[in-house]
C-alpha cells in the first residue's frame, strides 16, 4: 500500500485553513538543522532534551539529521496564567530521568513564542551545571517575545497566524498532520462561544 501524506479532512476544513509550511520545506528545513548540528558538536557528548508533547515529532525527525552518537530525555510543562502581558507560573510536570551535569545539552521546541517558558526552562536547567545549553526551534514567533533569550537554532519565522500540525494542536487533535496548517481563528471563535451558550 502506498503512504501517503496525512491531510486535514473534509468534515475539518471549518477549523483548519491554508498550509503555510507543507511537509517537504519542513524536512528540508530540519535537514539544514541536524548538518549544522551535527557539525557543531562533532566530537562532543550530546543530550538531545524535547518539551512534551508537541515537540516530540519535531525531535524524532531532528535525531534522524544529526550524524553523531546522542542521547534523548523529555520533560513535561505545566503553564498558568500566562498572557501577553503576565508571566504566569511555569511548573514542572516530568522531570528528566539522568543528571545533565558536565554534558552538552540541546533544549528543542515545536514553537517558541513569548519565550516565558523557555526562559524559565534554561534557568532550571541552567543550575544543574550542564558544560553548555542550547535551544533549537522548528517555529519562532519572536513578534510576541517577552523575554530576551538567545535562540541558537531556528527553523522559521512566524508571525500572529494560529497554526496546527506536525506536533502543534488544537484540542488536542490534528498533532498527526505533516505539514503545518493555519487555524481558522473566526470559527474557533464561534466554537468557544457556542460552548459557552449551551452552557448558560
Amino acid at each position: 500500500m502506498e503512504l501517503k501524506d496525512l491531510k486535514p479532512k473534509p468534515e475539518d476544513s471549518n477549523i483548519i485553513g491554508k498550509v503555510v509550511f507543507p511537509s517537504d520545506l519542513i524536512q528540508e528545513k530540519i535537514t539544514e538543522l541536524g548538518e549544522q548540528i551535527t557539525r557543531d558538536y562533532e566530537g562532543k557528548d550530546l543530550l538531545v532534551i524535547s518539551i512534551l508533547r508537541g515537540g516530540v515529532i519535531f525531535l524524532i525527525d531532528l535525531i534522524r539529521q544529526i550524524k553523531l552518537p546522542l542521547s534523548i530525555d523529555f520533560m513535561g510543562i505545566s503553564t498558568y496564567g500566562i498572557s501577553d502581558t503576565s508571566g504566569g507560573v511555569v511548573r514542572i510536570t516530568k522531570d528528566l530521568e539522568d543528571s545533565i551535569e558536565g554534558r552538552n545539552v540541546l533544549v528543542t521546541e515545536d514553537i517558541i513564542d513569548t519565550g516565558l517558558t523557555i526562559s524559565y526552562l534554561y534557568r532550571n536547567l541552567k543550575a544543574r551545571y550542564p558544560k553548555s545549553i542550547e535551544i533549537c526551534t522548528l517555529l519562532n514567533r519572536d513578534i510576541r517575545r517577552m523575554t530576551d533569550i538567545d535562540i541558537k537554532y531556528s527553523g522559521f519565522k512566524i508571525g500572529e497566524k494560529y497554526i496546527v500540525g506536525y506536533g502543534l494542536d488544537y484540542k488536542q487533535r490534528y498533532r498527526n498532520l505533516d505539514s503545518i496548517y493555519e487555524l481558522k481563528l473566526h470559527e474557533v471563535k464561534k466554537e468557544i462561544e457556542a460552548v459557552k451558550n449551551s452552557s448558560e
